[in-house]
């Protein structure tokens, strides 16, 4: 039988003369405080600067990586540039990893406003980032206070059609404008302009 360290990483021979000092680095975990020096939203993953570890100040920062994984608190994790931050580290092939990070004092970290895709926490007023229910601004249709209101034409928010059949749309479209076949088909059907069915060859 192979040993646990033979099972995780196959390929990788060693002996247990090899396999115990490693084992032992790796499992032995440190204390440090600092701030983030940057992070990468999108990718959940960044640097932390440290610059004191187990009490004792350094005389220049050292770089600690960190995983969005390991950050304590709620919602989207991530970490703003300066933040202050503390944390466990450990010591592995890669360098300096951290294993939990938290704000001063165990507190939760405060985290970026950034999101993926450009999105920031307070803006939310783009066009298409509106509550389909009552139009408001302010949130989406799933959090409307308002019961369901009526179906309507989100051209000209008439309730009596749907979009399909606004005549407001019909009017400002040109009638030289292609990339309108709905209307074009429409115009055909009403004045009779369509082609006459083949003639069977009988």
């Amino acid at each position: 039988m192979g040993s646990v360290s033979n099972q995780e990483f196959p390929g990788v021979c060693k002996t247990e003369e090899d396999e115990a000092p490693s084992t032992e680095e790796d499992s032995e975990s440190f204390h440090g405080v600092g701030v983030c020096k940057w992070f990468n939203v999108r990718m959940g993953f960044g640097f932390l600067s440290m610059t004191n570890r187990e009490g004792v100040p350094l005389e220049s920062p050292v770089d600690v990586f960190v995983h969005q994984s390991k950050l304590h608190m709620e919602g989207f994790r991530s970490l703003k540039e300066g933040e202050a931050v503390e944390f466990t580290f450990k010591k592995s092939a890669k360098g300096l990893e951290s294993q939990r990070v938290t704000g001063p004092e165990g507190t939760h970290c405060v985290g970026s406003e950034k999101r993926p895709k450009g999105k920031s926490v307070q803006k939310r007023h783009s066009k298409g980032d509106r509550c389909y229910n009552c139009g408001g601004l302010d949130h989406h249709a799933k959090e409307c206070k308002l019961p369901p209101q009526p179906k309507k034409c989100h051209f000209c928010q008439s309730i009596s059609h749907m979009v399909a059949n606004c005549p407001i749309k019909a009017q400002q479209s040109s009638p030289h404008s292609q990339g309108k076949p709905s209307s074009l088909k429409g115009d055909e059907e009403e004045h009779g302009h369509s082609p006459p069915p083949p003639a069977s060859s009988d």
